[in-house]
């Protein structure tokens, strides 16, 4: 199996350097409410590095496919292309969908990875957990987490979440999806999309141990306020402050 990571060297400032979002297999299983978590050990999915992709691009509300409009049956097509969204000043309506996750360790240490305030942690050292950048313009590669899962006794759960930074809260237009990609073993999708007015936050996908599997489970729980109300619905237990990106 190829490292995805090429070796961080402490002291030498020397930045780590990722490969593109991939894996060793194309095939995938979506979490949905009926089917909500999925087993990595049982998978051989447990080890090495494993990629946590959040990607979207802008639809219309409007854009559902459940409804067809007018024409659509002349132009079959055009249902399938989404339609850029306007606001009532006839401006684009942008998102900045931003990756981020709460970090517990079985040593009791607790902290977050996130592009707002630039708390991006690291792969080869707790908490084993490394953002690799913002994408504030939704680009086909998202954003992207690697968990290093060869320290995966150290990690105690691991809750992956989605928030709006800026701009209008609508997470039905971002069309967002969550994937995971493992080094070994079958790819697993959580899609951000569900119509939830004015939520700010979503909690997507909770990681964690349990007896001898380590799991990872849908959430899909939207929120109408930030980091802390997250940390209150989960019990996290941390102090947060107003943060800014640079």
């Amino acid at each position: 199996m190829v490292s995805l990571w090429e070796n961080w060297r402490q002291g030498l400032g020397r930045r780590a350097r990722f490969a593109p979002v991939g894996g060793s297999s194309v095939h995938s299983v979506e979490l949905t409410k009926r089917n909500s978590v999925v087993s990595l050990t049982r998978q051989g999915a447990d080890s090495g590095s494993l990629q946590v992709n959040l990607s979207w691009r802008m639809r219309s509300s409007d854009n559902n496919p459940r409804r067809l409009n007018r024409g659509s049956l002349r132009h079959p097509l055009r249902a399938l292309k989404p339609t850029v969204v306007q606001a009532h000043t006839r401006g684009v309506v942008s998102v900045d969908l931003d990756l981020a996750c709460l970090y517990e360790l079985t040593d009791g240490s607790k902290g977050v990875v996130q592009p707002l305030g630039n708390f991006y942690g690291d792969f080869n050292a707790p908490p084993y957990v490394k953002l690799t950048g913002d994408d504030r313009f939704g680009s086909p590669s998202g954003e992207t987490i690697y968990v290093n899962l060869d320290y995966k006794e150290h990690i105690k759960r691991l809750l992956f979440f989605v928030y709006i930074y800026d701009n209008t809260p609508a997470f039905d237009r971002a069309n967002g999806l969550l994937t995971l990609i493992p080094g070994n073993g079958t790819r697993v999708e959580v899609a951000v999309d569900e119509h939830a007015p004015q939520a700010r936050s979503c909690a997507v996908l909770l990681m964690e141990h349990s007896k001898d599997d380590l799991l990872v489970r849908r959430e899909v729980r939207y929120v109408y306020g930030f980091q802390s109300e997250l940390d209150r619905l989960y019990g996290w237990g941390l102090r947060w402050g107003r943060g800014h990106k640079k």
